[in-house]
């Protein structure tokens, strides 16, 4: 078998070919001529621009911003002859130079992206895409799947073919039947589909329901087996694509900052040149005299200033790729490092980012004992002992008087660990290992060639415990599942149905047949909230619920329910009537399903920890000391997260937290809003879907509770919904923000953010200055002056220390007063111009200009040995500037030493 499909994105010119509608269509397999409408090209497209798009683009995105327009006004300006000052290369090649720079890594980053989709659109017949499975390679009909760059979870999930196409000879045969599949409109969710197949060249004809078990979305890989499917979705309608954002042109706050305080100067220039102008009263051409003075003082905003930025923000971002304490850091844009110090907001996706995905078995709870990771070769125990005594049968009012009690406590812990080890979605797969290939391997059920495979990594922590206490799960199909025990026996059941976990429900069940005995067994594990209400009576499980939870403790409870033929036949027809539903199929499933959860007996709870990454408790903690508020966006389910953010310390063990119940009107979403309202200093987690429908009508409201929260945790958010929330952060704050993550979900909300951060699975200018009445050397010595010298305080920012790194970290607090963004506020920038005239007026004073004249002589007769005057004359120039500016920054040196001296910064005693 093989598989036919492509990576495929949106068509630039779809919208053009009049594919803007999205609507539910019927695919016929083999019958291309029936298709009912055009889908999407089948290329992926992620340019920002194209060839006639791309020097317009650029250009835009630099000169909509009034410091660089304003160079080129300038530059502009001197092909006017009127107000021509020197030569227009001496404006031109600044100006020309930056572009240029600009230009070509745009276009390198261009090229790079032409080149990895050019790659993709290449790989027919190797990729999958959007997908409906009709036939698989494996012998059980099922195979494996990573989604992590779709949804950031590294785990493999289980996919399942179409049951009557399965059973065909050959993959050629599915092209000979009459059969067509029924889907749903595109949309955004990636956790949910509906569908039929439906083969019309049977007696009867078979109608199969299909669901998100049976789709491979695009940006997903087979990890196990081959496929063979029908394209379903392209282009646009690709659930990857519908949940990915444009990315936008970022630019600094700093560059924000200058470019304002541009506009300033601009306007004091202005005026200067109109006071000129009034004081030889507009006589004249005086509206030319205007713009003669504007270009005689426009170097009060110099263009070397731009140069000097662009360099410092280079090498910055040098320091950080070869810092050592961050290794194999790659900085991907160099025009924003110095965001990293204004962040206010942190939002981090969790799996793979927080936590390594990888959980461990930690507490077995059964309400009269509790089992810890240093008992449990008692759990073992009571399992060997419930295999091997031979009354282990037997209920426990049949067994011995004498072990009564004994027996009761090993038939409880047997059962608890046999419903762990068959309600859940795990396979084991048998890899070769040299010496056994996979089909031996897998009929003698070898230890060391298997592997478990589960859509969630939770589920393969629980089925490696049971195994650690005896009893293993050693073989799976759609079907029947294997489980051998402690004395080496084989128990085979027979999987009569499966329900899924799904964010509505929180539970996870499986009805099995025992093939020994004939017992049908319907297990349910899920969230204690939903089976708090379903299992039978008890006075212990909500507290030990909590004692676990607070421990950062993911919590299922476990419960099972014996059922006789008739019950199950009656369920069983009702069931399949509800899947066959194409309107409203979820309400009429859970419905069906819900008639069976009543009384269920409770068996026990099971606590797992999901290991977290290192160093991260003492991060987040650093962080929020330093004044940034972390938000977590997942697409993990809600109790996954919560327990995720009490692990991590996201949320602190002092804070309450309000989970924000799932609504679905304006009306519940008001209430709910109102409640949170009520409460202060209180962490929030809330559902994707309550957050979309309380964006939809209450988004201020919504955006100003959830701002003034110390912590924010998102679940079950889609790609867009990340993006949109960085996006109204930046709208309703105007801080700063900063995204983090490590998967294809997490991009869209990196790209949004201010500084994005990707964790991997992880030119040099000079300005010129025209002198006409200097020689050509010595106009290029003055350039020398006005770009390498000018660059000092430039680098005095990049490399200036106010602390240590190590008193940095251990003070994160210090971090607050970057926020406030002091050394370029309106107050410093009034202050600088106020030194900068008085530097001026200063210049000015005749007895400065005598004391620099005979310095001026003195160096002269020093150097008159040297026989070029004119080199002479351009070295004493330098040493006239030089005096000049430490004569006059001489009081200013002595007003900061005395200003430190008497009013010390809030670091000062930290360095001391």
């Amino acid at each position: 078998t093989f598989t036919f499909f492509t990576r495929v994105k949106c068509c630039p010119w779809s919208r053009c070919c009049g594919m803007g509608d999205f609507r539910p269509r019927t695919v016929w397999l083999g019958h291309p001529e029936k298709r009912e409408q055009r889908y999407p090209k089948n290329v992926i497209n992620n340019q920002k621009y194209n060839f006639f798009t791309f020097l317009p683009g650029v250009l835009f995105n630099q000169f909509k911003y009034f410091f660089n327009l304003y160079f080129l006004l300038l530059a502009c300006s001197q092909f006017v002859e009127e107000l021509r000052l020197g030569a227009l290369y001496t404006y031109w090649v600044p100006l020309g130079l930056v572009l240029f720079i600009t230009i070509m890594r745009e276009a390198i980053e261009e090229i790079r992206c032409y080149l990895r989709d050019k790659e993709v659109n290449s790989q027919n017949q190797r990729v999958p895409a959007d997908m409906i499975f009709l036939r698989t390679s494996e012998r059980n009909g099922s195979c494996f799947l990573r989604t992590d760059q779709l949804d950031g979870e590294t785990d493999w999930k289980l996919r399942l073919p179409v049951a009557c196409t399965q059973r065909l000879p050959t993959a050629a045969d599915l092209l000979q039947i009459r059969s067509y599949v029924y889907a749903e409109e595109p949309n955004i969710d990636i956790h949910n589909f509906i569908g039929t197949f439906t083969r019309e060249d049977g007696d009867p004809p078979v109608n199969e329901s299909l669901s998100i078990e049976n789709t491979l979305w695009a940006s997903t890989v087979v990890a196990s087996g081959t496929v063979v499917g029908v394209v379903i979705y392209t282009g646009k309608e690709l659930r990857s694509v519908m949940n990915t954002s444009n990315p936008r042109h970022k630019v600094g706050l700093f560059d924000l900052e200058v470019n304002c305080l541009t506009k300033i100067l601009f306007g004091a220039l202005v005026v200067v040149s109109l006071v000129m102008v009034a004081l030889q009263h507009f006589a004249g051409r005086w509206y030319l005299q205007i713009f003669r003075f504007l270009l005689l003082f426009s170097h009060i905003v110099p263009i070397s200033l731009r140069v000097n930025l662009d360099m410092g923000k280079m090498v910055f971002s040098w320091m950080i790729k070869k810092d050592s304490k961050i290794p194999g850091t790659v900085v991907r844009a160099s025009t924003i490092p110095e965001q990293l110090g204004r962040i206010s907001y942190l939002l981090t996706d969790k799996t793979g980012t927080l936590t390594q995905n990888e959980m461990v078995f930690r507490r077995l709870h059964l309400g009269t004992v509790a089992y810890g990771m240093d008992s449990m070769d008692e759990v073992q125990s009571h399992v060997f002992s419930a295999y091997t005594q031979p009354t282990h049968d037997l209920p426990a009012s049949r067994a011995p008087a004498a072990t009564k009690v004994r027996k009761t406590i090993s038939s409880r812990v047997h059962e608890a660990v046999k419903a762990i080890a068959l309600v859940h979605n795990v396979t084991p797969v048998y890899e070769s290992n040299g010496v056994t290939d996979q089909a031996e391997a897998e009929q003698h059920y070898e230890d060391t060639c298997r592997v478990y495979q589960a859509s969630s990594p939770d589920e393969v922590s629980l089925v490696q415990w049971t195994e650690s206490v005896g009893l293993t799960l050693v073989g799976r199909d759609q079907s029947s599942m294997q489980l051998r025990t402690p004395t080496g026996q084989i128990l085979n059941f027979t999987i009569l149905q499966i329900f899924p976990f799904t964010y509505e429900s929180k539970r996870m069940g499986i009805i099995v047949r025992d093939e020994s005995t004939g017992e049908i067994t319907f297990y349910m594990k899920g969230a204690d909230v939903v089976m708090a209400g379903i299992v039978q009576y008890n006075d212990w499980l909500e507290e030990e619920c909590g004692n676990m939870a607070r421990e950062g403790l993911r919590v299922l409870v476990v419960s099972k329910k014996s059922l006789s033929e008739e019950q199950y036949q009656d369920f069983e027809a009702r069931y399949v009537q509800a899947k066959l539903s194409v309107h409203d199929r979820s309400l009429k499933v859970a419905t069906v399903i819900e008639s069976l959860e009543m009384e269920m007996e409770l068996l026990c709870l099971t606590g797992v920890e999901d290991q977290l990454q290192t160093d991260v408790r003492p991060t987040l903690e650093i962080l929020r000391n330093a004044g940034i508020r972390v938000w977590m966006l997942t697409g993990d389910k809600l109790e996954t997260a919560t327990c995720t953010a009490k692990n991590a310390h996201l949320i602190t063990r002092s804070q309450d937290i309000h989970i924000f119940r799932q609504v679905t009107t304006r009306g519940e979403a008001h209430l709910e809003l109102n409640a949170f309202r009520r409460k202060h200093d209180c962490a929030l987690v809330i559902s994707g879907d309550s957050l979309e429908v309380c964006l939809k009508y209450y988004e201020y409201e919504f955006m100003e509770l959830a701002c003034q929260c110390p912590a924010v945790v998102c679940c079950r958010c889609t790609p867009t919904q990340k993006a949109q929330i960085v996006r109204l952060l930046q709208e309703r704050t105007g801080k700063l923000t900063c995204a983090v993550g490590d998967g294809g979900n997490d991009v869209s909300m990196i790209q949004e953010a201010d500084c994005g951060v990707g964790v991997e699975g992880k030119a040099v200018f000079s300005s010129v200055f025209y002198f006409a009445s200097v020689p050509l050397y010595q106009g290029f010595l003055i350039i020398g002056y006005s770009t390498i010298y000018t660059m000092f305080p430039v680098f005095s920012l990049v490399l200036d220390k106010d602390v240590k790194s190590e008193v940095a970290m251990l003070y994160p607090e210090l971090y607050k007063d970057l926020l406030k963004g002091r050394p370029l506020s309106f107050k410093t920038f009034l202050i600088w111009v106020l030194i900068s005239i008085y530097q001026g007026k200063l210049c000015l004073n005749k007895r400065v200009l005598i004391y620099c004249f005979l310095l001026f002589i003195t160096l002269t007769c020093v150097s008159s040995t040297l026989t070029d005057v004119h080199f002479i004359t351009t070295v004493s120039f330098l040493w006239k500037v030089t005096a000049i500016t430490l004569v006059s920054c001489l009081p200013l040196y002595i007003l900061k030493y005395l200003r430190r001296r008497f009013s010390p910064p809030s670091y000062s005693k930290l360095t001391s």
